[in-house]
């Protein structure tokens, strides 16, 4: 699939299915879709990240960091 082309609803769903797209049930890691932020398993429990996408690890990353320079700041008073 090219980046300029945005997938349909059906295949984002036969993704978002498919067992192979989650790694150790949890963690979905897709090379072939471009979203970021993904509905979980279960669309009720929210969102996850497409480990896959570069972008969106960046961002878990950083505000993972962002938490825990806070916490550290705040435990330091």
């Amino acid at each position: 699939m090219k980046d300029s082309e945005t997938p349909d609803k059906e295949t984002l769903d036969k993704w978002q299915k498919d067992p192979n797209n989650w790694k150790w049930g949890i963690f979905y890691y897709n090379p072939e879709d471009p979203r970021g932020m993904v509905p979980k398993k279960i669309e009720w429990m929210g969102w996850t990240i497409n480990f896959a996408n570069t972008k969106a690890v960046l961002l878990f990353f950083g505000m993972a960091l962002f938490f825990v320079f806070v916490t550290t700041l705040i435990s330091k008073k």
